[in-house]
């Protein structure tokens, strides 16, 4: 997929007048995207689509019109763009007590590098976690991390075939998984371009 420009970009008040139905269409969009592993993993793979509506909000939010301004929020979030042999997506744990949640980090140290992609008949890829900067420490993992899942081009084609595709948690603490549905196995298909 085509990295994100200056061009692609509405300013700060077309934005504006756009970002009700821009949103509701990415919201739609990135719900077909969004797989659940159990109760508290969510993945929700990225593409050009849900990363310009990502530094769209960046930009409105901090009020960032300038040139230079705009380029590092490009070069911020441009890499999670897939680039044709992998998936990219933004993996948040999720619990809404946050006494819970604090403890279930601290019990869910290194999810991040147990999250596993299967292409049926290939073996499992373990995802490529948080190249951009370590969110986890020794005492506990973040809420959020950034995954990347590179893929073959034995495992592309098959997926494209319609092999099934299932995603899992291999972590002790969190053993879970989830086969993707028609609709999101197709969606992500895409994203192999």
């Amino acid at each position: 997929m085509d990295k994100l420009t200056r061009a692609d970009l509405l300013s700060l008040e077309a934005y504006a007048q756009q970002r009700g139905e821009f949103r509701t269409r990415v919201m739609a969009h990135k719900k077909q995207r969004t797989v659940h592993l159990g109760e508290h993993l969510t993945l929700i793979f990225e593409d050009r689509l849900s990363i310009q509506y990502q530094v769209q909000e960046m930009l409105r939010i901090e009020r960032i019109f300038e040139a230079a301004g705009i380029q590092d929020e490009l070069d911020a979030y441009n890499p999670l763009i897939p680039d044709g042999s992998n998936l990219k997506a933004t993996m948040l744990i999720e619990y809404p007590d946050a006494e819970q949640r604090k403890r279930e980090l601290v019990r869910l140290r290194h999810l991040e590098h147990a999250i596993a992609l299967t292409v049926h008949g290939h073996a499992p890829v373990a995802a490529i976690a948080d190249e951009d900067m370590e969110r986890s420490n020794e005492e506990k993992t973040a809420a959020v991390h950034f995954l990347r899942f590179e893929l073959d081009a034995a495992m592309i084609a098959d997926w494209r075939s319609g092999a099934p595709v299932a995603l899992a948690s291999t972590l002790q603490a969190l053993p879970v998984e989830a086969t993707l549905a028609p609709q999101q196995h197709r969606m992500l298909a895409a994203d192999f371009a």
